[in-house]
């Protein structure tokens, strides 16, 4: 069972996309499109040649395929509750974040590599914003190290549970406000950005994959779902009691993962997207907000 976590990434996946957009569809009152309709796009996709531009080069080439290797990667370090992890290690974390950082370096610079002020506008973006965010992460990890004492996944997971322990409740509720914001903008979500606007000025991710199509486009769009389901597993593991049964863990696993995809179209359905200028603001008040479980527990160390 050591790769239950890997398994439930990618069963989430699958449905997660569908979910989001059923979700804003009702949210507008339209009938939408079918719950597997981004994979029919994907399936589109795949059937199609890439054609490359001139002015790039290999970099411009491999980077879907790695980006998509990074995200499968890093998800062989998140455990699935009392299920391990198919890797874990002391500090397995900071792996896990910088390996899904990899993969996102190589999308900026294949978007450099396309020679378009455009796609450098949207990576120059997308790496400030990645940057801003990260201190949110470690944070909020750091915060579970020092009420566990432990730094893996796995035993941080082991040692967190909710039962009959209301600081920690507060630390799950914390945790999943800040796990929830940092998947919205690690996915190029609203507020933050939108994956469905189409104006270079404000465009961030989409703008920086324009000269992607075919087979590429489709990984890349592959690995955006699968990050999005692991984000949504980090938000089950801080939530869900670690001495369940195999069944309610299940039970709990599908409820999560569809209000975490519920959430995301309620989000895009009634909230604005914010002003560029703003978006840095917003981003920092994340950190500000896991700062405050940090804070909870040097009080309570002491």
């Amino acid at each position: 069972m050591i790769v239950a976590g890997l398994l439930s990434v990618i069963l989430s996946a699958l449905f997660l996309p569908g979910i989001i957009l059923r979700t804003k569809s009702i949210a507008s009152g339209r009938k939408g499109p079918g719950i597997f309709q981004p994979y029919r796009d994907i399936a589109v996709l795949l059937k199609k040649d890439s054609v490359f531009s001139k002015t790039t080069g290999p970099l411009f080439r491999m980077a879907p395929a790695v980006s998509l290797a990074t995200v499968i990667c890093a998800s062989f370090f998140i455990p699935l509750s009392r299920y391990g992890a198919l890797f874990s290690f002391d500090g397995d974390f900071i792996f896990f974040s910088y390996i899904l950082a990899s993969g996102k370096f190589f999308s900026i610079i294949a978007a450099l590599d396309t020679g378009s002020s455009f796609e450098g506008m949207g990576a120059n973006r997308e790496a400030f914003f990645s940057m801003l965010i990260e201190p949110a992460f470690f944070i909020l990890m750091s915060t579970f190290i020092m009420a566990t004492g432990s730094t893996s996944f796995k035993e941080i997971y082991e040692n967190f549970t909710v039962t009959g322990n209301h600081i920690v409740i507060i630390f799950s509720i914390i945790g999943v406000l800040v796990l929830l914001q940092i998947a919205l903008i690690e996915t190029s979500r609203v507020p933050v950005d939108d994956p469905k606007t189409h104006l270079e000025l404000t465009m961030i991710h989409e703008v920086m994959i324009l000269d992607n199509c075919g087979f590429d486009k489709a990984l890349i769009h592959i690995s955006t779902y699968l990050k999005m389901a692991i984000y949504g597993l980090l938000i089950f593991n801080v939530t869900v009691p670690y001495n369940l049964g195999i069944i309610q863990q299940s039970a709990f696993l599908v409820l999560t993962q569809v209000l975490f995809a519920v959430t995301i179209g309620l989000v895009e359905s009634f909230r604005a997207r914010n002003k560029m200028n703003k978006n840095p603001k917003y981003i920092l008040t994340v950190s500000a907000v896991a700062w405050i479980a940090f804070a909870i527990i040097l009080i309570m160390t002491k």
